[in-house]
């Protein structure tokens, strides 16, 4: 018998193919409620894709934020060290219930994908502007830890970065989605406390330093480390492991934010959402009696102070007007001037600096194409505060910024420390 069917005629095969049509007509689909976004699941075309980028400590707890909300799907992670890169995709498959999660030692992998939506940056401060502004460039929203920026001129590209190509863009200040700053930062605001005169912020710690190096050790092999890529845009320099594992060393050849930009950028940048986000003060004093007295355009001080706080936990602020005064702090709690500020209303106290609703506002804006409360304009003027103060500080004298211009006036030596160079092949 021949292996070869015989050949059908036209009719026959016309026959075959109207009963494959009516059966497939007739038998039932079996679509999954997961698709149809019934118990609780969100359908896929409400589902946003995120993949990460330097998933470490502080991107660890990110990570926990974004996979609580359920329209997030988290696909990818980046990561110079190949065991974090395997400690998170074990995370998402987990959290998933699959081993979809892909990892890459690159993070223009990540970027290069055209099923991701969004990126949630959380490198060293090395990399944050510039990851930042390479996902916009490659189409991606983002989420992006603090501090954003190293230095003046990093802020202003950012920002001008993000307004040409329409990314959403959410600094780490995860501060703006508490109730109780909130609420503080709409009475400095909206006049409750009369005139502004005065607005607090905790640098914890006035140290201004210049990055350098350790002594050389041995470098891993790539797979393992990828040392050059850590370094990015840096000044290049020996591996050694305690520059790998420090928290706020920013692997740079200029100076070194310290406390005032790294609490700066939290607490500055609250400081900065009490004043309506104005553009940042235009003059900045060398400290004097534990205090960085920096002065607003229109007179308005902001003031870094270490000490004389109310005890309401770490990250305190303190806007005090002609007529009355707040303060608040990490605890949740705020201290007013006078009951009658309240006006009847209740705060809720939340405690601990939770980023869930700060990550819960970024995803409704990508949804919705809405700026977030830390977006790039935002973060671009508390950063210039940050770095305008350092630089008094480094400097030990006063410096005058001109917002018209973003120079210090008739001052070379302030202008040489608004920007660095940057390392072959990362230009912003």
């Amino acid at each position: 018998m021949s292996n070869h069917s015989a050949p059908r005629s036209r009719r026959q095969f016309l026959k075959t193919t109207a009963s494959a049509t009516v059966a497939a007509a007739v038998a039932p689909t079996v679509i999954p409620s997961s698709a149809l976004g019934r118990d609780g699941a969100v359908p896929p075309s409400e589902r946003i894709v995120v993949g990460g980028i330097g998933i470490g400590r502080r991107g660890g707890y990110d990570l926990g934020c974004f996979l609580q909300q359920k329209d997030v799907q988290f696909v990818a992670v980046a990561d110079i060290k190949r065991k974090r890169r395997g400690e998170v995709k074990q995370i998402v498959d987990k959290h998933h219930g699959n081993a979809n999660c892909d990892t890459y030692r690159d993070f223009r992998e990540v970027l290069d994908r055209s099923d991701i939506d969004a990126v949630l940056i959380a490198t060293g401060p090395n990399w944050h502007a510039t990851a930042a502004m390479t996902a916009a460039k490659a189409g991606k929203d983002m989420y992006c830890e603090k501090p954003v920026t190293k230095n003046i001129s990093q802020s202003l590209i950012l920002a001008d970065t993000m307004r040409r190509t329409g990314r959403v863009f959410q600094a780490g200040t995860q501060r703006r989605n508490l109730p109780h700053f909130a609420f503080a930062c709409e009475l400095a605001r909206t006049g409750k406390l009369g005139k502004l005169k005065k607005v607090y912020a905790h640098p914890a710690g006035m140290q201004a330093m210049m990055s350098g190096w350790l002594i050389p050790e041995a470098e891993p092999d790539k797979e393992v480390v990828d040392w050059d890529m850590y370094l990015g845009p840096a000044a290049w320099r020996p591996f050694n492991r305690k520059l790998l594992d420090g928290f706020n060393f920013e692997k740079g050849g200029g100076l070194v934010g310290g406390g005032v930009l790294e609490w700066g950028s939290h607490c500055v940048d609250l400081c900065q959402w009490a004043v309506d986000d104005c553009p940042p003060p235009v003059e900045y004093d060398p400290p004097q009696n534990g205090e960085l007295v920096a002065r607003y355009e229109n007179g308005t001080q902001l003031i870094f102070r270490e000490k004389g706080w109310i005890p309401l936990g770490s990250c305190p602020v303190r806007f005090e007007g002609e007529t009355g005064w707040v303060e608040a702090g990490d605890s949740g709690k705020m201290v007013l001037s006078s009951p009658a500020l309240l006006a009847g209303r209740s705060v809720e106290e939340i405690g601990g600096y939770p980023a869930t609703f700060h990550v819960r506002d970024f995803l409704d804006c990508v949804k919705t194409r809405r700026h977030p409360k830390g977006n790039a304009q935002a973060a671009c003027n508390a950063h210039i505060a940050c770095h305008a103060a350092n630089i008094a500080l480094h400097l030990n004298r006063q410096v005058k910024y001109d917002n018209a211009t973003n120079q210090f006036i008739d001052d070379e030596q302030a202008n040489r420390l608004r920007s660095e160079a940057l390392r072959e092949p990362w230009r912003l």
